[in-house]
C-alpha cells in the first residue's frame, strides 16, 4: 500500500501541476478574478500538496478494499472512471454552478482529469495486480 500511495501521490501531484499549469493556464489567465494572485497562490501551494496527499491516500485505500481477482487492467480503468465521476465531474460542475467559469474551461478540466484518474487507476491496479496475471 505504501508503494502504491507514493506512486499515486507523485503522479497526481505532477499531473495536476501540468494540467492546470500548462494547457489550462492561458484559460485561467482570462478569468483572473476567479484565481488567487500569483504570490498568494504560491503561498497556498502547500495546501495543494496536502490535498494531493489525502486524495492519494484515499484513492489507494479504497482500491485496496475492493481489489479482486479479475484482470488488473480493467479494474484500474473502471476504478479511475469511478473516481473521476465522484471527484472531478461532480466538483467542476459544482464550480460551474457557483462561479462564473466558462463552460469550455470546465469541460477541459473534466477531460484532462479523466485521463489523470484513469492513469492513476492503472498505476494502483498495476501495483496491486497478482504476480500470476
Amino acid at each position: 500500500m505504501v508503494i502504491a500511495f507514493i506512486a499515486v501521490f507523485v503522479f497526481v501531484s505532477l499531473a495536476n501541476f501540468v494540467i492546470h499549469g500548462v494547457p489550462l493556464q492561458p484559460h485561467y489567465a482570462q478569468t483572473p478574478q476567479l484565481m488567487r494572485a500569483p504570490a498568494d497562490g504560491q503561498a497556498h501551494a502547500p495546501f495543494l500538496m496536502l490535498a494531493f496527499f489525502f486524495f492519494s491516500l484515499a484513492f489507494v485505500w479504497i482500491y485496496a478494499q475492493g481489489v479482486n481477482s479479475r484482470p488488473w487492467l480493467g479494474q484500474g480503468i473502471r476504478y479511475g472512471l469511478a473516481v473521476w465521476v465522484l471527484t472531478s465531474v461532480s466538483e467542476y460542475i459544482v464550480y460551474y454552478a457557483i462561479q462564473p467559469w466558462p463552460a469550455n474551461v470546465v469541460c477541459m478540466q473534466i477531460g484532462y482529469e479523466l485521463i489523470m484518474n484513469i492513469v492513476a487507476g492503472l498505476i494502483v491496479a498495476g501495483i496491486y495486480r497478482p504476480t500470476s496475471s
